[in-house]
């Protein structure tokens, strides 16, 4: 959604910190409906939203000093590229393996499930019920520091890097993994926006407020048109969509803007 926001003509400022309001709230029905089957590890969702906390506390200043600077368009734009590009680009290839090898009648690769010691011989472990764990803190600690960070660079809730981490890094089982990231995501993008208000003044609460309204309906929409599609195709479409926006605010970089000065009001 943020570099659709920029296309339609929004400041990157702006679209990021609105942006970050709106993942909060659109997560919170999800948290409530994976609550309810006991999919969230609350715990481990706590652990990673401190984690976010500070990363969101470093994003800030960091998009602050950009802004002020005049490269918060330009870091924003790389970000998308590489991210999303990277990110559309390995579900695509996943997707269309799987397409295949439905195709042929052939079984995917089974992942192993050997856990890395250099994470799990860490020191400060904790245990975690929900996720039958006994791990240190470290690794979620870090993987939500980084959360954290692209929530105030980018205005994601960093579940496109939490979700697989936390399947393939940390082992945890797929039946918590998207409550819990998601549990993390309100913490998180709930402080960014409150940070992005005090310190950029770059929220619009009206277009925050469209946006979780969209959000809300979008997702029922989204939730009844999804049980009528087989997962591989849903993941090609959803693949070219976040491969297309990649690409896409890439060629901001070098095309010609229609408007080669823009004047922006720089705050202390």
């Amino acid at each position: 959604m943020t570099p659709i926001l920029v296309f339609l003509g929004i400041p990157a400022p702006v679209a990021v910190a609105s942006m970050a309001g709106h993942v909060a709230a659109s997560s919170t029905s999800g948290v409530l409906a994976y609550s309810a089957r006991r999919g969230v590890d609350f715990r481990m969702g706590g652990v990673l939203a401190a984690g976010g906390a500070v990363g969101a506390l470093v994003g800030v200043e960091v998009f602050r000093f950009l802004r002020l600077a005049g490269q918060a368009d330009l870091v924003v734009a790389l970000s998308y590229l590489v991210f999303l590009g990277t990110i559309g680009s390995l579900m695509l290839w996943e997707s269309v393996g799987a397409l295949i090898r439905r195709q042929r009648g052939e079984v995917g690769p089974a992942h192993t499930q050997r856990r890395p010691l250099l994470l799990y011989g860490l020191p400060f472990r904790m245990r975690f019920p929900q996720s039958r764990l006994y791990i240190s803190v470290l690794p979620p600690l870090g993987l939500g520091a980084l959360a954290g960070v692209l929530s105030a660079v980018m205005g994601v809730g960093g579940g496109f890097i939490l979700v697989p981490a936390m399947i393939y890094l940390l082992r945890m089982p797929a039946s918590v993994v998207v409550g819990t990231s998601l549990f993390q995501i309100i913490l998180t993008t709930s402080l960014t926006t409150l940070l992005q208000a005090g310190r950029n003044q770059t929220v619009d609460i009206v277009l925050t407020g469209l946006l979780v309204i969209g959000g809300v309906l979008g997702g029922q929409l989204g939730a009844r048109a999804s049980s009528r599609i087989r997962a591989e195709e849903l993941r090609v479409v959803l693949a070219l969509l976040i491969l297309a926006i990649g690409l896409a605010m890439g060629a901001t970089l070098t095309l010609t803007p229609g408007d080669p000065y823009v004047l922006l009001p720089v705050g202390g």
